[in-house]
């Protein structure tokens, strides 16, 4: 695969039964992007520069979002993570790891139950494994949004919307389909404990989750179980990392915080007392 060389154009995909917008930069082993809700890739601004210069880093605008137009089709974590497979496939990749946020991180956790095969290394940024681990707040702000799409207008969601969707004026039958899909309910902790690949979970002290559902999904991962040694014998493949002094909003803008977690678990560095 050829990276763009230019940042702000990219390609699309037809699979399963959408055209999926993705973007290519850099080389290096795979790295899949999945930004969270009303998103782009370019929600990882703060990020993606740094793992492109050791990561070939795959960045899509999800099924509705962004450059990737809504169809009839319902918008379901399930037939988004098949997008990304699909992708996958496309691309002639054997393996990728994944990366995703919110949204993003349930779609990157779905792709790893659905399509374990195709992902290497499965990172989820604040997203919980089932709908109740959100805090109920946020659950009911989910299944409310559509009550009112004009009060997204103004916001850096819609004006990116309005710049770059194939069809802007699916605002808000876009909005209406989010508050469908994310008032679904779902619980795979039974899907979680089955899963293959090494896993990070992160979360910020203040997010849209609890820490506490954070360690309930390292738990599922096999974490947290037992002393891992003096040398680290007992270590698990998994990682869990709770960042401090950050919300559900501001996590993917904190580098500082985010890159020396994911750089390391994504080379596959060892603690330095390991052996």
């Amino acid at each position: 695969m050829a990276p763009t060389t230019n940042p702000t154009t990219g390609n699309y995909a037809s699979v399963n039964g959408i055209n999926l917008y993705y973007e290519i930069h850099g080389t290096g082993t795979p790295l899949i992007m999945l930004h969270g809700g009303f998103g782009t890739f370019e929600m990882f601004a703060a990020l993606s520069p740094t793992l492109i210069q050791q990561h070939q880093v795959i960045g899509v605008d999800l099924y509705g979002h962004g450059r990737t137009a809504l169809t009839d089709r319902p918008l379901r974590f399930e037939q988004m993570a098949d997008d990304i497979a699909g992708l996958i496939e496309h691309l002639g990749i054997a393996q990728a790891n994944v990366i995703g946020y919110s949204l993003g991180g349930a779609v990157a956790l779905q792709t790893a139950i659905r399509h374990p095969e195709q992902v290497k290394k499965l990172v989820v940024i604040s997203s919980p494994f089932k709908r109740s681990g959100w805090h109920p707040e946020t659950q009911t702000g989910m299944a409310s949004i559509a009550q009112a799409p004009e009060a997204f207008q103004g916001t850096p969601m819609y004006e990116a919307y309005m710049r770059v969707a194939p069809k802007p004026d699916d605002f808000p039958r876009f909005v209406a389909e989010m508050q469908d899909g994310m008032s679904q309910d779902y619980d795979w902790t039974e899907q979680v404990s089955a899963l293959p690949m090494p896993t990070l979970i992160v979360a910020g002290d203040s997010d849209s989750l609890p820490p506490s559902h954070a360690v309930e999904f390292f738990t599922l991962l096999g974490g947290g179980k037992q002393d891992a040694g003096w040398n680290g014998e007992h270590l698990i493949p998994s990682q869990l990392a709770i960042l401090p002094g950050t919300t559900h909003y501001n996590i993917v803008f904190r580098p500082d915080l985010l890159l020396p977690v994911l750089a390391p678990f994504l080379a596959g560095n060892k603690p330095a007392n390991q052996q």
